[in-house]
């Protein structure tokens, strides 16, 4: 299977930024990609402007004009957007839309024309930032198929919590995505490097982590403390190892190629998911 990560910088204009998608989607699918997977807060950028005046359902005119690009590509389209939550918040939300081929479908569902959203579950309460100030959470974990392999769906600051990643795995992931738009700082790189490798390696499976460009690149001046991404997008095996990446901050578009076959094999030589076991404390250990 052919991925194409798509390793764009959003801004405030939803228009705007759907441009980047209709055309990175073009290009993308000219490379022969199967799946373009863009980062989080694509929709709009964190630190641009109010999400809740933004956000739209899956139905809406955004994601609707998402699908239409997908289905003229023929190809199946990630993108993080916001949608309506409770309360005055939103929920940051990955879309999956577009044709799922054969054995395609939702969660074991049958059909195999996708059009879908997971909710981040893990918000970014972190480095002085709260996500939960403004986005409320999800709490369901979620895989689809396309073309008869299983792709994990998480967000950004889901990549520190490897049960995650694992009950993907346990629900048929044999790629798992991440889609951020990570926050720059001391280390950070290196975090984001580091957590992919290592979910990839809990999991035994391909882990094709989607970031943000680095606004700083291009002098965009941006909110002090918003997480707006470092660039770095990468494909990680299932044996942690990197196999491709866009070295550079800036945008770039990375298309790589899937052996799902090694998963199997990797999944053969070190069965981590099929040998791991829940220890309990003792009860008569409790309370002392």
């Amino acid at each position: 299977m052919r991925i194409a990560a798509a390793q764009i910088l959003s801004g405030s204009d939803p228009q705007d930024n759907l441009r980047l998608v209709r055309e990175e989607v073009a290009a993308a699918a000219a490379q022969g990609a199967r799946i373009v997977v863009f980062p989080e807060a694509t929709m709009r950028a964190f630190g641009a402007g109010r999400l809740d005046e933004i956000a739209e359902p899956l139905d809406g005119p955004w994601a609707s004009a998402v699908a239409a690009t997908a289905r003229e590509h023929g190809v199946v389209v990630v993108v993080g957007m916001f949608t309506p939550g409770e309360g005055g918040r939103v929920r940051n939300t990955l879309l999956v839309t577009g044709d799922a081929g054969e054995g395609g479908a939702a969660d074991g569902e049958a059909s195999g024309d996708l059009h879908l959203g997971y909710d981040k579950i893990h918000l970014f309460d972190a480095f002085g930032f709260a996500e939960s100030d403004t986005v409320e959470p999800g709490d369901t974990t979620r895989v689809v198929t396309v073309d008869g392999v299983g792709i994990g769906l998480s967000v950004c600051y889901d990549i520190r919590f490897p049960g995650q990643y694992r009950q993907l795995a346990a629900d048929g992931a044999r790629i798992t995505l991440c889609s951020a738009s990570w926050g720059a700082g001391p280390g950070k790189v290196e975090q984001w490097q580091l957590l992919a490798r290592a979910r990839a390696l809990d999991a035994t499976t391909f882990l094709l982590a989607v970031d943000q460009a680095d606004p700083q690149i291009v002098g965009r001046e941006v909110k002090r403390g918003a997480p707006t991404g470092v660039g770095h997008s990468m494909l990680v095996g299932p044996d942690g190892a990197v196999r491709d990446e866009v070295t550079a901050p800036g945008e770039g578009l990375l298309v790589v190629d899937v052996d799902d076959d090694e998963v199997t094999s990797i999944r053969k030589a070190v069965p981590v998911l099929a040998n791991g076991r829940i220890t309990e404390t003792p009860t008569e250990a409790v309370g002392r």
